[in-house]
């Protein structure tokens, strides 16, 4: 039996009042425990932190803990492996939810006749049993990691000659079987290096071929990564708890700046305890104090698995005492497992939002991003974030509170710096614009792969600054609004705003929109076709049930216009 604490917003407002689960993660039985210690989250079966949402179902928040690539790269061993696990805990990051330990790439030996996969002689001469055990008698959880393909990335871009044969490619249910049940393991992240570079196979295929393997051979929970540099599809959410969705991290702030970049508009694939992984944490390996901030920020707004990469003997006190923030890592473990998404541009930055604690509450996390070269100044309307009345603000970076505001707040933050804001309103409002790039489209995909596949489009009249371009021409190629909200139901009129297609060539310009509410299909056909006309608008009327209803927006015989947003106005 585990043992894992869920606090409650309820024990949130009031430290005297904790729920407690003990049991099995489908068997929860609760009862109050009386402390009057503050902590967002403590035990949980199988390492990290979370809990339940409001329709009590449990979501696996992000992975938390350390990983060796960053530092190290291939040039690894088993006593580098205990120390930092010691160190996990001597500095108290296992108390603030870091719980895995994972060894990436650099342990492998070779194959011997029989395909059995041996660790590196000098390395790990001892092989990696005991390292597992170790790190799970410190209380912590064990990582490793495979390629997709033959050769790991490791062989290719640090000359490693011991990561040559040594992938998953043709091992698949054999080295599932001694990573997990034979050594122990919990984790593993699967590269595509070898699989991608050199053998070009289908990501989709070649992933759903190893976790098929893993399930089949492996009867425990096992986290999974999947490692494509780019959001894969999808697909990928069925098979992974977490997927790259960007090239490696760098301790600059170009790369920190590209992973938030290649992140900002895939909120709509995160969730339901999957997540987008912006890669390993620099935190404590050189980059300025405000990076450091924003680089933290950012990473838990947005959900993504918190693995440090630094040298943990070495770490300064101020990157420690960003890590162990309670409050930031409390919006990256938050039990709604949502990611935020961008509300506003304010000159060079970005306002994102996400719900915490409570879905359609009165709770909000903000950041105010500011990845340019200069000061930004923000000037932030309540009613962007659909809240009202009395606003309380607490900077959650700073750990102080801010005041009560109406109407709006301003901040100014600094180039490359964040403001991580927790907001409270006295009253929640009903949303009224749906952007397009919040969506949820279901043939995206960020490999450069389709010659025509639909994306995203910066557009300089878009509400949002972004259109969805190439949505149509398939039943399967549509933009799908999971939660448009109605208070109480009833009809609405709404507007689609669009900017019609560039012609391309031998093509006719029979550009329509199917708009589908909860099932009902609605199509525009009397459409503006010319393009210097800008953002354009059609009209229509629906009936929304009350509570949370699905709008899609897609044809499936003809290419759309490109899409911006769509706006409700009760009737």
């Amino acid at each position: 039996m585990g043992i894992f604490v869920f606090i409650s917003p309820v024990a949130m407002r009031d430290p005297q009042n904790y729920s407690i689960f003990a049991g099995n993660i489908n068997d929860c039985h609760m009862k109050t425990l009386k402390t009057g210690r503050k902590w967002v989250a403590c035990l949980l079966m199988l390492g990290g932190v979370g809990g339940m949402n409001a329709q009590n179902e449990w979501i696996e928040p992000p992975v938390m803990g350390w990983s060796s690539w960053n530092t190290y790269r291939v040039n690894i061993d088993e006593a580098l492996i205990r120390k930092q696990a010691d160190a996990m805990v001597e500095l108290g990051l296992k108390e603030s939810g870091y719980r895995y330990v994972n060894i990436d790439d650099g342990f492998f030996g070779y194959r011997d006749e029989k395909g059995r996969l041996h660790t590196h002689p000098q390395r790990f001469p001892n092989g990696l049993k005991g390292v597992a055990a170790y790190i799970h008698s410190l209380g912590l959880q064990a990582g490793i990691y495979s390629e997709a393909g033959a050769n790991t990335c490791g062989s290719i871009w640090d000359a490693d000659k011991h990561g040559i044969g040594v992938g998953l490619y043709g091992f698949e249910r054999q080295d599932a079987d001694l990573f997990f049940n034979e050594w122990g393991f919990d984790f593993i992240k699967i590269d595509y290096c070898g699989a991608g570079q050199q053998l070009e196979l289908d990501e989709q295929e070649r992933y759903t071929e190893i976790v098929r393997a893993i399930r089949e051979v492996c009867p425990r929970n096992i986290s999974l990564n999947i490692c494509r540099w780019a959001y894969p599809g999808t697909w990928v959410r069925n098979l992974a708890r977490s997927w790259r969705i960007s090239p490696d991290i760098a301790p600059n702030w170009a790369a920190v700046k590209r992973c938030i970049d290649m992140n900002l508009y895939l909120s709509a694939y995160a969730g339901g305890g999957h997540y987008n992984d912006m890669d390993m944490l620099e935190i404590g390996r050189g980059l300025k104090p405000e990076e450091e901030e924003t680089h933290f920020g950012m990473w838990c707004i947005m959900s993504s698995p918190l693995l440090i990469g630094c040298d943990l003997t070495r770490i300064p006190e101020e990157s420690l005492k960003l890590l162990r923030n309670e409050e930031l890592i409390a919006l990256n473990q938050d039990p709604l497992g949502l990611q935020a998404y961008i509300v506003q541009h304010e000159g060079g930055g970005y306002v994102l939002v996400k719900d915490i604690e409570q879905k359609r509450g009165k709770v909000r996390a903000v950041a105010l991003y500011n990845p340019s070269d200069s000061v930004c100044s923000f000037r932030v309307p309540l009613e962007i974030l659909e809240l009202a009345g009395k606003t309380r603000v607490r900077d959650l970076v700073k750990r102080k509170d801010e005041g009560r505001v109406t109407g709006s707040f301003q901040y100014d933050v600094p180039a490359h710096g964040v403001k991580i804001l927790r907001v409270e309103g006295e009253e929640r409002l009903e949303p009224v614009r749906y952007e397009a790039e919040q969506a949820y489209l279901h043939q995206f995909d960020n490999l450069a792969k389709r010659p025509r596949g639909v994306a995203y489009l910066p557009y300089e009249g878009a509400s949002g600054g972004m259109l969805v371009t190439n949505l149509g021409g398939h039943r399967d190629n549509y933009a799908r609004w999971n939660e448009v909200f109605s208070e109480e139901g009833g009809r609405y009129r709404m507007t689609v705003c669009y900017v019609p297609a560039a012609k391309r060539e031998r093509e006719i310009n029979d550009r329509r929109l199917e708009v589908t509410v909860n099932g009902t299909r609605v199509s525009l056909t009397e459409l503006e076709t010319d393009r210097s006309k800008g953002v354009c608008r059609a009209e229509l009327t629906v009936d929304l049930q009350k509570g949370y209803n699905t709008v899609s927006i897609g044809s499936r015989l003809t290419w759309t216009p490109d899409l911006d947003c769509f706006m409700l106005e009760k009737l």
